[in-house]
């Protein structure tokens, strides 16, 4: 995926005092790892760091340049008919950025696909996906809808189901993430979600293996040495075993 620039970003007030979250999500022709997959839909909303509100809602299309293949549509069922009547946005990056300033924050949820897309200009970012695996390790899954549920998102007095739907489009799940970072600043400060967002996802439970759905805590130090300095999986699992085998050498659990 080409990541995009934008550099009209506006300033307002104090740059290195952020005044707003910028949530945002987006929705491509192909899977995370297609690295020809372009961006068709965009979505975004402020967490007002002041007034603590949820706002500011706005989604712009953009058509491909190549065919959405079969495997996305399934996904987000976003079709060149519906781009076309819709009406592309006539600066989507640039409106995808208004009204966010330099020293503001930016959010997706597993941004690690979002910030491929576009750097957010140098803003910060906070990860809500890795937040909410450092903040709720326990919690029975991580995505957006199992952290709706979970956390009863849909009881809150200004939540609004309709703009939670229909989940997989960029404008709703942008809206959800936006409640999942609110509750999470209700557990950490802003800017330790940013450190959290600079390291890779802490696993507290196992999804593969002979040891799945086991704590990490629970399998035997040699197997998570194998993890830590001989497997081939993903930078979440190698730093959640140096993670655990710390927590052990030291005792804590």
């Amino acid at each position: 995926m080409n990541q995009q620039t934008e550099t009209s970003a506006p300033l307002f007030g104090d740059p290195n005092q952020p005044k707003i979250v910028r949530v945002w999500d987006c929705e491509t022709t192909g899977m995370a790892d297609d690295p020809k997959a372009e961006t068709i839909e965009l979505g975004r909303y402020d967490l007002d760091l002041e007034t603590n509100t949820i706002g500011n809602p706005w989604r712009g299309f953009i058509r491909p340049k190549g065919a959405i293949p079969p495997e996305a549509l399934a996904v987000h069922h976003i079709t060149l008919a519906e781009i076309d009547a819709e009406g592309e946005a006539e600066r989507p990056w640039g409106q995808l950025w208004e009204g966010c300033g330099q020293g503001d924050v930016v959010a997706a949820h597993n941004a690690k696909f979002e910030k491929e897309i576009h750097s957010g200009n140098g803003r910060p970012w906070i990860c809500t996906y890795k937040g909410a695996r450092a903040v709720w390790p326990d919690a029975p899954g991580h995505s957006n809808q199992v952290l709706r549920y979970w956390l009863g998102i849909d009881d809150q007095p200004d939540f609004q189901g309709d703009e939670a739907m229909p989940p997989h489009r960029a404008l709703p799940d942008a809206y959800v993430t936006a409640f999942i970072l609110r509750e999470l600043l209700r557990q950490r400060t802003l800017e330790e979600l940013i450190t959290i967002t600079k390291h890779p996802a802490l696993l507290s439970k196992f999804t593969f293996g002979k040891h799945r759905g086991k704590h990490f805590s629970e399998a035997p130090n040699d197997y998570l040495e194998w993890i830590r300095d001989k497997s081939d999986l993903d930078e979440d699992a190698k730093f959640s075993a140096r993670y655990w085998l710390a927590k052990k050498a030291r005792g804590e659990v």
